[in-house]
């Protein structure tokens, strides 16, 4: 049976609207901000809202780590399921010799937490250092005159925020409290989802970050879902975000449905008792 782990884990409230997206890409920064961008699509072809809070670009090109709020009809009850590795399989655009040219494999992770309105984390002023530099484009040039990014650091935890979406220094510090507090949020749902999980396996995605999801195989020009067995052919149309994406999707979603009421009746319905 597929291991939905914390699908039942959260309660009601979890379903609100409201959900924060990460991505974090160490090696694959390429991959990275595919798969960013592929959400990103997603998000406006269900007409959803996507804020970015956070995008930290790498020096070359790619993109090492961005984080979003996605509001609209049902968010976290399809994205849920994608938070995990992607792994990815092709060889890169480097200019290589023929016999050089060997396929390489990555990852990056997709952490996707709900984010209810009510939960509020408070954060002491005296427990944040707060920096402020000039911002940077993708080469590492300034693209401002004025140190208008900000960096706090959370000093009872280490959690460091940049912010350099803005020209406003006042807005950068916004930005970057309230993704602090997402971060916060985040270590917080964690905990109490890693208390739960030994008790009973549920959702897919938030406990389950270092397992393997799914395989983008350029090569091939195929995407496998390894939960389900699930393959779609066409990469490119895939990444769009749009109608392949949400056909996978609504399979997860369906799956995971059926195997939790499933499990509901084999936990909560006895058998009739035989005819003495």
């Amino acid at each position: 049976m597929t291991d939905w782990t914390g699908l039942k884990l959260c309660s009601s409230h979890m379903e609100n609207p409201k959900t924060i997206l990460y991505v974090l890409g160490d090696i694959c920064q390429q991959f990275t901000q595919e798969v960013f961008e592929m959400y990103q699509g997603y998000a406006d072809f269900k007409r959803w809202t996507f804020e970015i809070l956070n995008y930290t670009p790498s020096g070359n090109g790619g993109l090492h780590h961005a984080a979003a709020h996605i509001s609209g009809d049902n968010v976290y009850k399809h994205l849920k399921y994608e938070g995990g590795t992607h792994r990815v399989q092709r060889i890169p655009e480097t200019g290589l010799s023929s016999r050089m040219q060997r396929i390489h494999t990555g990852t990056m992770s997709v952490i996707v937490l709900p984010r209810p309105e009510e939960v509020k984390i408070r954060v002491d002023p005296r427990d944040l250092r707060i920096d402020t530099f000039r911002a940077k484009g993708p080469g590492g040039q300034h693209v401002n005159r004025t140190d208008s990014a900000v960096r706090i650091v959370h000093l009872p935890t280490g959690i460091t925020i940049e912010c350099q979406q803005d020209r406003s220094q006042i807005s950068n510090k916004e930005t970057a409290l309230r993704t602090l507090q997402d971060q916060l949020y985040r270590q917080t749902i964690e905990r109490e989802l890693s208390e739960r999980t030994s008790a009973r396996k549920g959702q897919l995605g938030t406990r389950a970050q270092s397992e393997r999801i799914r395989t983008y195989n350029f090569n091939q020009d195929r995407v496998t879902d390894h939960r389900i067995g699930y393959e779609v052919r066409n990469i490119k149309e895939f990444l769009c975000g749009q109608g392949l994406l949400d056909d996978l999707i609504s399979k997860l979603v369906e799956v995971a449905e059926m195997e939790a009421l499933t499990e509901h009746f084999e936990h909560n319905c006895k058998p009739l008792p035989a005819d003495s």
